[in-house]
């Protein structure tokens, strides 16, 4: 998973047949830093995204699993989340507790 933060909209004058309906976004990858990471790219939107959110996306495979009513879909990017917060521990390490919640993790 990659972070990315939404740049503006792409739009598509003709497009791949099950990609019509999908909004495409411009956005710039991040890395845990927040700092840029290569050049501005063009992702499928999922969750509704707008400019100046900072998202998570997947690529490859995993980017045409994310559409919800086709699977097979020609997409190497798509955005998964929007990110409410970001926390990131000055030592660099990572934190895999899992909180109380609802759900009852086996």
């Amino acid at each position: 998973m990659l972070f990315g933060r939404v740049h503006g909209t792409a739009v598509c004058t003709i497009k791949y047949p099950d990609l019509i309906g999908m909004k495409l976004l411009v956005v710039q990858p991040l890395d845990k830093h927040l700092e840029a990471v290569g050049p501005m790219q063009v992702a499928v939107d999922v969750v509704m995204a707008g400019s100046g959110d900072l998202c998570v996306m997947v690529r490859s495979r995993e980017a045409s699993l994310a559409l919800r009513e086709h699977k097979f879909v020609p997409v190497d990017l798509a955005l998964v989340g929007i990110v409410d917060e970001l926390v990131v521990r000055p030592d660099g390490e990572f934190d895999f507790t899992l909180k109380k919640g609802a759900t009852q993790y086996t």
